[in-house]
């Protein structure tokens, strides 16, 4: 791979980790800007255009080029690889479906999440279709198809962010018209969900057929590899919800999912989701947990490198399930030592490629 030279060692240490096999290290994602990075191609928030493509939805290169000026100025260690993802924003599939996305600095929202007046009606609900000619769908195929063409043999395409279920109904219907309706009307909330579940896996299947995953593996935005079909799950609408109403709206769904993947890991978002986490370890098929304290945790110090989360981290790894952490460079070591698991998966950044070499020699023999 040209921006990775030990891209066949990174791959094989990935398909390991998937499937609990014992590996010579742990699994650590490290990028670097390299000697010669101007300012501006230095970290990884500044990396490329990331919002290029909702930007100019209509001109992928645009962004590509500005994704493969990052990548040839970073150095991308241990498991770290260059996954471009095809990136239109959380849960684009809404706006398959006919809701209103908005593009606002770093983030992108749909109308009916902040004017509930702009929500679509049950009646418009009760037979969702994905139309081969919706405009933002045939952008996505269009762009991933794109960065198929020019990523081969350079960097790895990862699908787009098409959603999770709930949160596409909330982009649908607005957060508390959605929870009304899971009072009032549980029935069109169960039977749209099932009818949205087979349009998410029509979705990802043509993207991972597009990607063509039999021959290269498969990625996404968590930016994880994987050699079968993976995708990570997730429901930020779940922070709002019981464990009781969790168990009858999402659970289900998120099952059915993990049933029709080979590798899945559920994007654990918050303090509002971790009375959840025993719901999710009961789903046989979920191959691990990506845990994310949220912006308020993390402004209080209690990242993910924070001893507060190690009890959620060994409730994780006891289920023998993986774990995806990312952790600031200096956190990396003591998270390692504390929890001396094969499973764990670090994600980091490091200012040089020196500190990021060092940190896997230290590291080496953590397992």
């Amino acid at each position: 791979m040209l921006y990775k030279d030990d891209w066949a060692d990174a791959r094989d240490r990935m398909a390991a980790w998937w499937e609990g096999e014992p590996t010579d290290r742990p699994l650590i994602q490290v990028t670097a800007p390299k000697n010669d990075a101007p300012d501006h191609l230095r970290g990884f928030s500044a990396g490329y255009e990331h919002w290029g493509l909702a930007q100019f939805p209509d001109d992928p290169d645009r962004t590509i080029d500005s994704y493969e000026a990052w990548c040839s100025h970073t150095h991308f260690g241990g498991e770290a690889f260059p996954n471009f993802w095809v990136n239109f924003g959380a849960g684009v599939m809404g706006a398959y479906l006919g809701a209103e996305p908005t593009f606002r600095a770093d983030t992108m929202w749909f109308g009916a999440q902040w004017d509930e007046k702009l929500a679509k009606g049950w009646d418009d609900l009760s037979g969702p279709r994905l139309d081969e000619n919706e405009v933002w769908w045939k952008r996505t195929r269009r762009a991933t198809e794109r960065a198929v063409d020019r990523g081969r043999g350079k960097f790895i395409v990862g699908a787009t962010d098409i959603g999770g279920i709930a949160d596409v109904i909330a982009s649908l219907r607005g957060p508390k018209s959605l929870l009304v309706d899971l009072q009032l009307r549980p029935n069109d909330v169960k039977s749209l969900s099932r009818k949205l579940v087979e349009i998410w896996h029509r979705c990802h299947d043509e993207l991972l057929d597009i990607i063509d995953w039999r021959s290269n593996g498969s990625s996404a935005w968590m930016g994880i590899w994987s050699p079968l079909k993976w995708y990570p799950l997730q429901c930020d609408f779940a922070a709002m919800l019981s464990p009781n109403r969790f168990d009858e709206f999402v659970l289900p769904y998120l099952k059915d999912q993990c049933q029709r993947l080979d590798h899945a890991i559920y994007h654990l978002d918050g303090p509002g989701e971790i009375c959840h986490l025993g719901s999710l370890l009961s789903i046989s098929e979920l191959r691990g947990i990506q845990w994310v304290p949220g912006s308020g945790e993390d402004l209080a110090g209690f990242h993910c490198g924070s001893e507060k989360w190690t009890p959620l981290y060994e409730k994780v790894l006891g289920s023998g399930r993986a774990l995806v952490l990312s952790v600031p460079l200096e956190s990396v070591e003591p998270v390692i030592r504390r929890l001396r698991s094969s499973r764990v998966l670090i994600q980091t950044t490091s200012p040089t490629r020196r500190e990021a070499d060092l940190l896997l020699e230290r590291t080496a023999d953590f397992v």
